[in-house]
């Protein structure tokens, strides 16, 4: 029941329930902003740098309010995020009721999708979603909403041209040239503004003999092999699995923790109040929040681990923090606290950190953006690195000057995707507020749009003579 049945009647009935709502909303609006040329050429309104569900669900909230978007995507049709790429999950862990980037339509949700292909009963039995079925449903999103993306097209700069525009270097089949917008998003995933993280002593290990979780990996190569798993989060578990399923003689997870993470106080930060108060909140409560789910750390999902744990060669070493590492022919050596272990493969389960030198594009505004470190002075004992690094976006999640004046439009450039989530909340990348966010942005975008046109807008209001009465509807007493 894992596959999309495009041609089920149930199915082809709600692409026309969706239609309907459409039409009776009067949806999409009429493309209503004022084009603008560069150097003889149009300009892009919107830019958007990511075609996953996060960038798609933007462009869609755009078409619905009558603005054209463009995204641009380096993945083949079909592959964007990592949901059938890097991804290596059986489920989401997300709950399946939850909406996602459905836009307040209920026709366009999972579950109607779902619904339409395999019936009621079959909804009320499903547990958790298949992680590929979720991507078989993105598909069908875009096919519904069509926003424009342009797969396999590399982004290889994004350079704050000036305070009217920025212009993006484009690659696309061997072709490279160059794409003025009025405004660019970067929805550019978990990773977004930065890469995977690996602790310093990763380096002991030649590059032969380890990946992180997020790496294109050939597990069948890890077959008989005794891998070391350096976490227990979500993606530890998956890789571990992975590993295990495809035949690894042996698999040890380490963990600095004395015990796992029980609950999931991510998950406790949800809710309407959360979703579009937080953005509003002082600058203290926004990072107590953040760094109190930062310090409790997130479980991996049940499901994920009783994955692991079915394995009998499989082990969980917690209060295993690594404190001695090296590479002797050909073999890892690696010390705990607790024991010396010899491996042949280490898999880094350690995520991800803001980190503007691993991204090569950015780098025409990198030194530029203003951080939360530039911000805010968290007390010693609330001290926290990673949340430091973030950017502190403005209130349409736009990026901010280190220092003013010094990078004209770099405020056209917005950040949609996880390292937003300390100025904005859990808005910008996760399932289950991302229509908020990006209606949210799209909002903010069609008002930055209008006011930079508004004397074409007020000519137009000035021309309109559609006339509701003819002067023959009355007759003057005089």
């Amino acid at each position: 029941m894992n596959n999309a049945d495009l041609t089920a009647p149930g199915l082809t009935a709600l692409e026309a329930r969706f239609k309907d709502d459409l039409s009776m909303l009067e949806l999409p609006a009429r493309p209503w902003v004022v084009p603008r040329h560069h150097a003889g050429r149009p300009m892009i309104d919107v830019a958007i740098i990511g075609g996953g569900m996060a960038g798609m669900t933007l462009s869609a909230a755009l078409r619905l309010l009558g603005v054209r978007a463009v995204n641009f995507d380096r993945s083949p049709v079909g592959f964007e995020g990592p949901w059938v790429t890097t991804a290596r999950m059986e489920t989401l862990r997300s709950p399946k009721q939850l909406t996602g980037p459905a836009l307040g339509f209920s026709s366009l949700t999972f579950r109607a999708w779902f619904e339409a292909q395999f019936g009621r009963e079959a909804w009320n039995a499903l547990d958790k979603i298949p992680r590929v079925q979720w991507m078989d449903y993105l598909r069908w999103y875009r096919r519904m909403l069509e926003p424009d993306i342009r797969n396999e097209h590399e982004v290889l700069s994004v350079t704050p041209a000036a305070a009217d525009r920025v212009s993006l270097r484009i690659r696309h089949q061997g072709q490279e040239w160059v794409e003025e917008a009025r405004h660019v998003v970067l929805a550019t995933g978990r990773d977004g503004l930065g890469s995977a993280w690996l602790p310093d002593f990763a380096q002991a290990v030649s590059t032969q003999r380890r990946a992180h979780s997020s790496d294109l990996l050939d597990y069948q190569s890890l077959r008989d092999r005794r891998v070391g798993v350096i976490g227990v989060g979500a993606s530890a578990m998956d890789c571990a699995a992975t590993a295990l399923e495809a035949g690894a003689a042996r698999v040890d997870l380490l963990a600095r923790r004395a015990d796992l993470p029980r609950v999931n106080k991510g998950k406790g930060a949800g809710g309407p109040g959360m979703t579009h108060g937080y953005s509003g909140l002082p600058d203290h409560w926004k990072w107590r929040i953040r760094h109190y789910v930062n310090q409790q750390q997130t479980p991996p999902p049940r499901g994920s681990t009783l994955r692991v744990s079915r394995h009998a060669n499989a082990r969980f070493h917690l209060a295993s923090p690594v404190v001695a590492i090296e590479e002797r022919g050909g073999v890892i050596h690696l010390d705990t606290p607790k024991r010396h272990f010899e491996f042949d493969f280490l898999l880094f389960a350690t995520g991800f950190r803001v980190n503007f030198s691993a991204r090569p594009e950015f780098a025409p505004f990198a030194h530029h953006v203003r951080t939360w470190a530039d911000r805010y002075a968290a007390s010693q004992a609330d001290r926290d690195d990673e949340l430091a690094s973030l950017p502190d976006l403005g209130s349409a999640f736009e990026f901010t000057e280190k220092r003013p004046d010094s990078c004209p439009g770099l405020s056209r450039i917005y950040c949609f995707c996880y390292p937003a989530v300390l100025s904005h909340g859990q808005v910008s990348g996760d399932i289950p507020a991302i229509s908020e966010g990006a209606q949210h942005l799209a909002r903010a975008l069609v008002a930055s749009l209008f006011a930079e046109g508004i004397d074409s807008h007020f000519e137009a209001v000035q021309r309109y003579a559609e006339p509701e009465l003819f002067g023959d509807e009355w007759t003057p007493a005089d």
